[in-house]
């Protein structure tokens, strides 16, 4: 792990092991990523990734293991895509009164085919505003899924009745973070509104002397947000994230259209930005 900080904003752990992903992320001396309190899925390329604050799921699967079509050994998709566990290697690296950093992370996916994953991160040094951006290039002889999701996990203890969800993306507009039936829960929205950036906050957090997390992410490529949260011991996390897709299996999706794909040399882009305010 890297430390990775600027003038202001969050204190970060970067994990060079895999795919430069967060670890610890320090607010005003409290790490809120969840640690030890997650849910043991038997993976455990995803329980190092989902300790941290952030991880990211593709670029040829996201959510929960499916069959490789045409295999007829069974193997599936692995829980989250094939991202974690790739190691990164650092190009830039720079923290004075902003930080920022570049990396290239080669990828191979569960089908044999390659991608190289172009990562940015940047705070910057006043607003503290934390900034990643990536690319996605499919450097294989054969078409990958477009799939993306950034996990952003928080450990659930520091949020107290008072903490609210919030969005445009919402029907309600504002929701008590720990929505839904007891022990957890989830669901999945579109980015609406037709805005290049989403937006929403989670706050504000007494633990954390009243700041709110405000988050936002690109549509173009993200549409839809997943929010989800399990308290089912021993986990106490909360999760947002934005996705590439719906809530709905890799069959169902391809079927209908909504599964798109990244032919050999063609490149994606993704983006995500928060700040603790």
């Amino acid at each position: 792990m890297k430390a990775f900080s600027a003038g202001n904003g969050p204190k970060l752990t970067l994990d060079e092991g895999s795919v430069l992903d967060i670890g610890a992320c320090f607010v005003g001396g409290i790490d809120i990523a969840p640690g030890r309190a997650i849910p043991d899925d038997g993976d455990p390329r995803i329980d190092h990734s989902l300790e941290g604050f952030l991880f990211t799921c593709g670029p040829d699967h996201i959510r929960h293991p499916e069959p490789i079509p045409g295999r007829p050994d069974g193997a599936k998709f692995p829980l989250h895509g094939s991202y974690s566990s790739h190691p990164a290697e650092i190009v830039f690296w720079d923290m004075q009164e902003d930080a920022e950093c570049r990396a290239r992370v080669p990828v191979t996916t569960a089908e044999g085919g390659s991608a190289l994953l172009e990562r940015h991160w940047r705070i910057d040094g006043v607003t503290g505003e934390v900034c990643l951006s990536d690319r996605v290039t499919n450097t294989g002889t054969k078409a990958i899924a477009r799939v993306h999701m950034y996990h952003m996990n928080i450990g659930a203890w520091l949020l107290d009745d008072n903490v609210r969800v919030s969005s445009t993306m919402f029907e309600q507009k504002e929701m008590p973070w720990n929505f839904g039936p007891e022990p957890g829960s989830v669901f999945c929205v579109p980015a609406a509104g037709g805005d290049p950036w989403a937006e929403l906050a989670l706050g504000p957090i007494a633990a954390l002397g009243g700041l709110t997390l405000k988050v936002r992410f690109k549509t173009d490529t993200l549409p839809y947000l997943q929010m989800w949260r399990n308290q089912k011991q021993p986990a106490h996390v909360l999760g947002i994230e934005p996705v590439s897709h719906r809530l709905a299996n890799r069959g169902e999706l391809e079927a209908s259209g909504e599964l798109k794909w990244l032919q050999p040399g063609e490149s994606v882009d993704y983006g995500l930005r928060f700040v603790f305010a």
